[in-house]
């Protein structure tokens, strides 16, 4: 269930209630001695924080991928060749001072 917030337009008094979302929204101030008019007021709620080794490679993956990666695992990467059109950069000359 959501979390609201509320704001007292007679004592500025400001709360959260957890309400259902078929629920209508609150007309009185909670406070017992003022009882005044509530406004409900808009919030940005609460983002979404995604922790762990990937939560989408593990809950939401068909069986067959999981064997997919298991066989990719196991292939040995390719190893570098030289390349002979490539030769390796030269080290740039040191500046000249100037007097």
């Amino acid at each position: 269930m959501p979390t609201y917030e509320y704001e007292c337009q007679k004592c500025g008094h400001q709360f959260e209630i957890v309400q259902s979302i078929k629920a209508d929204a609150l007309k009185k101030c909670p406070q017992p001695k003022c009882r005044g008019h509530v406004k409900r007021l808009l919030s940005t709620g609460a983002g979404l924080i995604f922790k762990g080794s990937g939560f989408y490679i593990t809950d939401y993956r068909k069986p067959g991928y999981q064997e997919a990666a298991k066989k990719d695992s196991n292939t040995p990467a390719p190893t570098p060749t030289k390349d002979s059109t490539t030769a390796p950069a030269k080290p740039a000359a040191p500046a000249k001072k100037k007097d």
